[in-house]
């Protein structure tokens, strides 16, 4: 993609969605990282059928902890990985009891030691909870951002750094959640609705297969 693209790309997801959000069902910053830690490979509508179960008895890091890990799993047994999330999260609960007064902390080196978060997460964290222009770089966005040549990169990391350079400054905050949308719902995985995308005409993706 082109860089004097890079705007008109944003313009049009923007004026189709001014006020983007995740789709995780959440009320406080420990709920948004408990929700987010419990998401990997599990989709987001499975995850809120769960933390609403799980948030009605126990939704702070202390209360968690007196639910303990067989009440713990009893409530999100319906996420993959259900075991090793709820040993995860248990433990980063006591982490954020023990060291951070019950309160989820504010930076990514403190995030990332909780058991479970890594970069992805932290970054999910810091950008929906505390407004920080980062970029977690998912299984969507990296795909749409090399597909579409947005952001080529071989691995999360490289992709995120591209994105931190080339994302404008106005759009920082949300383009995370536009690229996510647009990789959920749009530029699918298997097959791509190019018909049906917004910023088509900015994609080096659309563009080659036009040319062929």
């Amino acid at each position: 993609m082109q860089r004097e693209s890079i705007a008109p790309f944003f313009a049009a997801l923007q004026a189709a969605n001014p006020t983007p959000g995740t789709e995780l069902e959440y009320t406080s910053v420990f709920e948004l990282l408990t929700a987010v830690l419990l998401s990997a490979q599990a989709t987001d509508v499975g995850v809120n059928k769960a933390t609403r179960r799980l948030f009605a008895v126990a939704n702070t890091p202390q209360a968690m902890l007196d639910l303990g890990l067989a009440g713990l799993e009893s409530h999100i047994r319906t996420i993959g990985l259900y075991k090793s999330k709820a040993r995860h999260l248990l433990h980063s609960c006591r982490i954020l009891v023990e060291h951070h007064g019950g309160v989820v902390p504010r930076t990514r080196e403190a995030l990332q030691t909780l058991p479970g978060v890594g970069r992805k997460t932290a970054n999910v964290v810091l950008n929906v909870a505390f407004g920080e222009p980062t970029m977690a770089v998912d299984r969507h966005i990296f795909r749409v951002s090399n597909r579409t040549g947005l952001a080529p990169g071989k691995n999360p990391l490289a992709v995120e750094l591209q994105l931190l350079q080339r994302v404008p400054q106005t759009c920082a905050v949300d383009a995370h959640h536009w690229l996510i949308l647009l990789g959920r719902y749009v530029c699918q995985a298997r097959k791509p609705r190019c018909q049906q995308c917004l910023v088509a005409a900015y994609c080096d993706f659309r563009a080659n297969t036009l040319a062929q």
